[in-house]
């Protein structure tokens, strides 16, 4: 296994409804180093996403208007950003949503509330891959 890549310069898009769980992860993710991209569900992340060509992508599993997986499924789906890492972030960390995750296309799955150290750990555990234009 490659160690942990250094989370500084990364782009990260950070898609949750709870302003309180954007504003602490992006101050967490600036800290170290990285730019972040916020957007409060699936749609505004969409339409938010091909200008900022995001790295990593974080995304809440239970949002209003479209959710976490709907939202992680388009994502997959498309095939400029087929292959950039999503984590899904949830309150309920069973088996169940981790599957349910999986199946939507998820490469990660982080419970809230999440620490500074793990959220910066899952960043710098997935690979830097640049996405063919």
């Amino acid at each position: 296994m490659s160690s942990p890549a250094n989370p500084s310069g990364r782009r990260v898009m950070l898609v949750d409804d709870s302003n309180t769980i954007r504003s602490s992860a992006a101050r967490y993710l600036t800290q170290a180093g990285c730019e972040v991209i916020m957007a409060d569900d699936g749609f505004d992340a969409l339409a938010k996403i091909s200008e900022s060509d995001p790295d990593l992508i974080f995304v809440d599993m239970l949002m209003p208007r479209l959710d976490g997986l709907q939202t992680c499924a388009l994502i997959k789906h498309h095939p400029r950003f087929r292959e950039t890492p999503v984590i899904m972030l949830s309150s309920r960390d069973d088996i169940f949503d981790r599957a349910r995750g999986r199946t939507a296309g998820a490469d990660d799955y982080l419970a809230k509330p999440f620490s500074r150290e793990s959220l910066v750990h899952a960043v710098e555990t997935h690979p830097l891959e640049r996405k063919a234009a």
